[in-house]
């Protein structure tokens, strides 16, 4: 069996965090997460669970999440939780969520 890089003795993650990644072209009817910069976000999480030594969180790009007009869209598992984000928004609160399940209500996503 191969070695981990990162020490695991198991595959898996305590939570799974997907950020929509998906464009659109300018002139769609749609917005696209990407198009809003979710592309620049996700480092900038990636950066904080590193500087928090979090290593049991997968943080990644995913395709369509098909929500683009609440903002950037994100689920994170286990527990199923959809958010809304911005590029430019303070990431303490998703970061409190990725190390100890706290979901914070301000970045819930909700459909009007």
């Amino acid at each position: 069996m191969a070695v981990d890089p990162k020490g695991r003795k198991e595959p898996g993650y305590d939570r799974h965090m997907f950020i929509c990644g998906h464009e659109r072209p300018p002139n769609s009817a749609r917005p696209s997460c990407k198009n809003q910069g979710s592309l620049e976000l996700l480092p900038r999480i990636k950066q904080a669970l590193r500087e928090e030594g979090i290593s049991s969180v997968r943080v990644q790009k995913s395709g369509c999440l098909d929500f683009c007009e609440n903002g950037i869209s994100c689920v994170i598992y286990p527990e199923g939780t959809w958010y809304q984000l911005s590029n430019g928004m303070d990431i303490t609160s998703i970061i409190d969520h990725l190390k100890n399940g706290t979901i914070s209500q301000t970045n819930l996503m909700k459909l009007e």
